[in-house]
């Protein structure tokens, strides 16, 4: 508790300080089924310096409406003493009871910050909706057989060993199978990797247990199955590089764009039958005999293409101030707004900060900006503020599920609290010495 508090002071000293700081928020079920909400906050001080830290984490013991997670974000940023003019961007999971517009919690945020509410910039996790543009897909013929067939694997332990038996006498370059597990970011792809690596020798199991799978035969199932596995593992690789602490929002929107280039590259290559981005559907073209189905993946493509221009929309109508930020030297000056456009004019004539920005690209930059552009500064210290996803937040309920266990399931709300803040400190420490300067040795007295 000590160290929680010590951390909590070093926090709010930092935050007055700050020049723009936003929320990330959600909200997950412990092992006693209590909801627990946790609040990330990033800030950005006057010297450009971000600080991002766990600001509380909440325990909601009724219902969780959007009023109820507004009343808990509230007390949280008022007890830090942060004054809601300054608060630029909320990020949720995207969960009506966090977005709604009227009864939610941002639109509760709007209110209660009055005028300045309509400049708050509202973000659904980037990672939760890369997750859900993979299921426009489809292909649950797919995934039913992969995941029936898995659970059977491994839901009794005799299948399993004897599976993995199997494995280890046919000297497979898998070792085992994981199960797919939904609220897994990455577990779809691994579990269709291996499913595919070790096809032959399920096969040869199942039909040993008298559970053959007759999809394992089907040269058309078989060419879907290559053209998931591929596709999953693409999405996988933009799934990661989004995923970390401090992530600035200009580049996971930057990784954002150019997997929906690669898309549009992908679209026109299958519909002309190259398949060279895609490698498990060339392996499984060369030992099927049916004509590969391409036009149906492009579609494919082409429809999950598209998702992702539906759901980013909310970042597309900030690009322009993402750009300003990424390239400032690049922005037309009259398209800028005009309260930037002289600090624009002066900064872009000013050849050694634009030597500057070249050498050590836009993040470095921002603390480079002189006193006398105090607008863009402004502006670079809200960018570098905003959170694109939720990704500390889930970082964060890993960490609760660790610590709040079935062993450990009376474990106070305050004490599990103070764990976690400490758990999860990265730019403040506990200042330990001086928590024991503050103690006492008690000695006992001489006989």
């Amino acid at each position: 508790d000590e160290l929680a508090s010590d951390v909590e002071s070093q926090l709010k000293t930092k935050a007055k300080d700050f020049i723009s700081y936003s929320l990330a928020v959600d909200e997950s079920t412990d092992r006693t089924d209590t909801a627990q909400l946790s609040i990330f906050i990033r800030g950005v001080d006057s010297q450009l310096s971000v600080t991002e830290e766990l600001l509380d984490v909440k325990p909601i013991h009724g219902t969780t409406t959007g009023k109820d997670i507004f009343t808990q974000v509230e007390q949280s940023v008022n007890k830090m003493e942060l004054p809601w003019s300054k608060l630029v961007g909320l990020t949720t999971d995207g969960a009506p009871a966090m977005c709604g517009e009227v009864r939610g919690l941002v639109g509760l945020t709007r209110k209660a910050m009055g005028d300045t509410g309509e400049n708050l910039v509202v973000y659904h996790c980037i990672i939760h909706q890369e997750a859900l543009c993979g299921k426009v897909l489809g292909m649950e013929h797919v995934m039913t057989v992969v995941t029936k067939t898995v659970n059977f694997i491994r839901a009794r332990g005799l299948n399993h060993r004897q599976f993995r038996a199997l494995l280890e006498e046919e000297n497979s370059v898998q070792e085992d199978l994981p199960y797919h597990t939904e609220v897994r970011w990455l577990s779809r792809g691994k579990v269709l990797r291996r499913f595919y690596d070790t096809r032959t020798e399920i096969a040869r199991f199942m039909e040993s247990k008298q559970r053959p799978v007759p999809e394992l035969e089907n040269e058309k199932w078989l060419g879907d199955l290559a053209f998931m596995c591929d596709i999953t593992e693409h999405l996988n690789s933009l799934n990661v590089k989004l995923q970390g602490r401090k992530q600035l929002i200009t580049e996971m929107w930057d990784s954002v764009k150019a997997f929906e280039l690669k898309l549009r590259l992908w679209e026109g290559q299958m519909r002309r039958g190259n398949l060279t981005h895609f490698p498990t559907c060339q392996t499984i073209s060369a030992t099927v005999t049916i004509p590969r189905p391409t036009q149906v993946y492009a579609d494919k493509l082409n429809t999950l293409k598209e998702e992702f221009s539906r759901r980013f929309a909310d970042f597309e109508s900030q690009k322009f101030n993402i750009d300003l930020f990424a390239n400032p030297f690049a922005i037309d000056v009259d398209t800028a707004p005009e309260h930037l456009q002289l600090e624009l004019i002066e900064l872009q004539c000013n050849s050694a900060l634009k030597t500057q920005y070249q050498s050590v690209g836009a993040a470095e930059f921002a603390p480079l900006l002189p006193e006398s552009v105090p607008e863009l500064r402004l502006h670079a210290a809200n960018i570098m503020s905003m959170f694109g996803s939720t990704y500390s937040c889930e970082q964060m309920f890993s960490i609760m599920n660790l610590n709040k266990t079935s062993h450990r399931s009376r474990i106070t709300d305050q004490h599990l609290t103070s764990v976690l803040k400490v758990a999860t400190a990265k730019d403040i420490k506990p200042r330990i010495d001086k928590i024991i300067c503050k103690k006492r040795c008690r000695v006992s007295g001489k006989s």
